[in-house]
């Protein structure tokens, strides 16, 4: 039985999901409680391109209960591809506001990547903010790949924690292909939130909530870390912007259809 009946809407690679916040949080909180096996994507431009060049990555990102849209040029794609006005929901925004939710509704969570010491400052931020909230662990594995065993070991830890949600926090697109894999594996909801616990954890500095809302959160990263990120968005920024037009071009953005991914 599907976890949900959603409106998705194609760009570039990716089938997003259309609703409000609101509504996404309460269906996660939902599939949580009843300890449903299913995951949650947070899509952005970079997610967007590493789909389009690897067809693992897509099928990964599109089975996937929630492709949310996290980048802002998601939403202007939404917009002009189908004139569909769509709520933001970043890996950012919805990791604090799901662990409120869950310390009020009695789900209890499990953290899974990031390194030891972002792992122990989160439990500390967590133990601050939400101190009813049930931790049910934290795992940090090896940045090489499992073996068998250590995966079978993985699953077997985090389900018998009895965890309604697990934080993923490897990076995509590793985080997005770990969660295809894990489906059916772990009764609980998984969330690619990526780079997000470093800043719950007060490590990273998140943008001004004016370049949030203009969609200028790649800017402030930039800024930060240049180096790292020039050819990132140099070459992944005009690939989406060509494979964009592409789709207008094409005509290939018909009205959003209403699907169950799964069954």
């Amino acid at each position: 039985m599907s976890l949900t009946s959603k409106k998705r809407a194609t760009v570039i690679s990716l089938n997003l999901s259309l609703g409000n916040y609101r509504q996404f949080q309460d269906e996660i909180i939902a599939a949580a409680k009843a300890k449903q096996t299913g995951s949650v994507c947070f899509a952005n431009v970079h997610m967007t391109i590493e789909a389009k060049f690897n067809s693992s990555i897509a099928e990964a990102v599109n089975g996937a209960d929630w492709v949310l849209c996290d980048g802002v040029p998601l939403l202007w794609s939404l917009q002009w591809l189908y004139g569909v006005k769509q709520n933001r929901a970043t890996g950012l925004d919805m990791l604090p506001d799901l662990l409120q939710n869950a310390e009020e509704t009695n789900v209890s969570v499990f953290f899974y990547g990031s390194t030891p010491e972002t792992l122990q400052q989160t439990i500390d931020v967590c133990r601050q903010k939400y101190p009813k909230l049930k931790i049910a662990g934290t795992l940090s594995p090896p940045f090489r790949p499992l073996t068998p065993e250590e995966d079978e070991e993985v699953v077997k830890q985090i389900t018998q924690s009895g965890a309604g949600l697990v934080f993923v926090s490897l990076g995509c697109p590793k985080q997005e292909m770990w969660m295809a894999k894990m489906r059916g594996r772990i009764p609980a909801v998984l969330l690619g939130i990526g780079g997000a616990l470093p800043v719950l954890a007060g490590d990273v500095k998140r943008s001004p909530e004016w370049m949030q809302r203009a969609g200028l959160e790649w800017l402030f990263r930039f800024i930060m870390e240049p180096r790292r990120l020039f050819k990132r968005y140099a070459v992944t920024n005009s690939l989406y912007t060509w494979y964009l037009m592409k789709q207008l071009i094409d005509g290939n953005h018909h009205s959003p259809y209403k699907t169950s991914i799964h069954s």
